[in-house]
Parts: C-alpha cells; sequence; structure tokens
C-alpha cells in the first residue's frame, strides 16, 4: 500500500473489512488537528456513509489491510 499522509485524508473513502451492523463504507469527515503545531497529526473522524454514525480512531489504523480497504469495495 502506498504511504498514506494524514494531511490528504479528508474526505477519503474507506471499506471496513468486516462490517458491523451494515457498517461498511466509511467517509473520513474530519482530521483532527493536534493542540500545538509542531505535533504530528495522530487522528481522524471516520463516519459511516449508512447510518452516519462518527468515530474518531488513529489515522494509522487505515494501513491494516486487514481491517480497512481504500475506496468502496
Amino acid at each position: 500500500m502506498n504511504p498514506l499522509n494524514p494531511k490528504k485524508l479528508l474526505l477519503s473513502k474507506w471499506t471496513f473489512v468486516t462490517p458491523v451492523v451494515k457498517q461498511k463504507h466509511f467517509l473520513v469527515s474530519r482530521v483532527i488537528l493536534p493542540e500545538l503545531p509542531t505535533d504530528p497529526i495522530e487522528l481522524v473522524e471516520v463516519e459511516a456513509v449508512f447510518s452516519k454514525a462518527t468515530q474518531i480512531i488513529p489515522w494509522r489504523d487505515l494501513q491494516n489491510a486487514e481491517v480497512w480497504r481504500q475506496g468502496w469495495v
């Protein structure tokens, strides 16, 4: 997988490999900026397309191909 840049994740589409309660397709709705501008970005908010439920996850979790696939598959 290509290396991800957290600053370019906003509005990117992701598929959760093992859907829970019909929540399979997600969109990165927000990149959470750290309190200090010199600190690295650690978290993003993903929104389920089906239910509009949101959750905050470490952006590096999206690199785990066993859990997430880039795009809507």
